[in-house]
């Protein structure tokens, strides 16, 4: 009862930072060196300011004003303002229609909004104009694993290792998709590949753990998340899927630790705070584990498993009428959470509406017919 969320990573996509044009790497004055931003040396706002200079200067031919709208574009983008970073893809498109780049990286800002549509309408441009680009090809497919695509996420992703049999990210998010197509031997496979093209990429690595952690092999689950934490110690995904791996092994002060550092890396992982706050649960640590709880719900309040999970909490603390509260959020959201309407039930016995407490658990039982041995085993009843 109550699974464990697994975080796994979601599929990549690439911008692509443009380098200046030949006429200006001959001089290469102190603005193209800012707007460039060649290894990452100066943060998002630096970079900008760089390429607004080049962009102000005069006697500037269209390919570089493109390549300076690009590159504060994507500096906007770090810094989170995506409509401004449209804008500046749509200039330097506009000066430079056949500028892959421009098209590729509107397309992640895009995706980066929710409108999936366009990004996958910006990445067929930008491959219309450089189709062997495996980046580019793998940036479409992760736009159509968004929209749920997962047949023609699939098709990119084969594309793209067509093109670069060794490009790490695409086997990497066809390893995703056929982790979400339920296909655990390809995804496992997949991500294999990747960290042997890359023993660098920690992403692989945390997937590569997760499925592991699907499979219930939770030994080989800490050690590739152990892997991708060494490459990236701020890596808040993987160490949420070492603490799903920890708490199955029954090592609670382990597990803490690491959705600890998780959620201190990512405040907003909201599934690394509910499993903590199952871990204190576990623990009977119930007020820290309510607050935990809370905290999630407060990141979003139609978090079904958060709310289940505190109305169990609540449940075990005898609260009976916060539970059942907790609980009808959870149903309003999905009718059929086996857990809430068992959970449910169990509380409205315990108030004494007995036809109520019949009609909830009859209906868990019917969704999940064993669930009354795991709440027998949770000791919940």
């Amino acid at each position: 009862m109550g699974q464990t969320l697994t975080p796994i990573g979601v599929a990549i996509a690439a911008s692509l930072l443009a380098a200046a044009p030949a006429a200006a790497q001959q001089e290469l004055p102190s603005e193209w060196t800012l707007c460039i931003n060649e290894g990452n040396v100066y943060p998002p706002d630096i970079a900008a300011d760089g390429c607004t200079a080049v962009i102000r200067s005069d006697n500037r031919k269209p390919r570089e004003l493109a390549v300076a709208f690009t590159n504060r574009g994507l500096a906007y983008r770090a810094q989170g303002d995506l409509d401004r970073a449209v804008s500046d893809y749509d200039a330097a498109i506009k000066l430079d229609p056949d500028y892959a780049v421009a098209f590729n990286n509107r397309g992640a800002a895009r995706r980066d909004k929710g409108e999936y549509d366009l990004a996958i309408a910006d990445y067929t441009e930008a491959l219309r104009i450089d189709s062997r680009n495996a980046a580019i090809m793998t940036n479409r497919g992760a736009a159509y694993q968004d929209k749920g695509d997962l047949n023609r996420a699939i098709a990119d992703y084969d594309q793209a290792l067509r093109i670069d049999p060794t490009y790490a990210t695409a086997l990497t998010n066809r390893g995703n998709a056929y982790r979400e197509q339920g296909d655990l031997d390809r995804a496992a496979a997949d991500y294999a590949a990747a960290t042997e093209a890359d023993p660098t990429n920690a992403v692989a690595f945390n997937n590569r753990g997760a499925v592991y952690l699907v499979k219930g092999d939770f030994e080989h689950a800490v050690v590739y998340c152990t892997e991708a934490i060494r490459l990236n110690p701020k890596y808040a995904l993987a160490f949420a899927n070492r603490g799903v791996a920890w708490r199955n092994r029954g090592e609670l002060d382990l597990a803490i630790a690491d959705f600890g550092e998780a959620i201190r890396f990512n405040p907003r992982l909201g599934p690394a705070i509910v499993n903590r706050a199952n871990v204190w649960r576990d623990k009977g640590e119930f007020d820290r584990a309510l607050a935990d709880y809370g905290d999630a719900i407060k990141l979003n309040p139609r978090n079904t498993f958060a709310l289940m999970s505190r109305g169990l909490a609540r449940l075990r603390r005898g609260e009976l009428d916060s539970s059942i509260a907790d609980f009808d959020a959870a149903l309003a959201l999905n009718p059929r959470l086996a857990d809430s309407l068992y959970g449910r039930g169990i509380a409205k016995h315990k108030k004494g509406d007995l036809d109520g407490a019949d009609a909830d658990l009859a209906a868990a039982k019917a969704i999940r017919p064993g669930i009354a041995q795991e709440f027998a085993l949770s000791e919940i009843q």
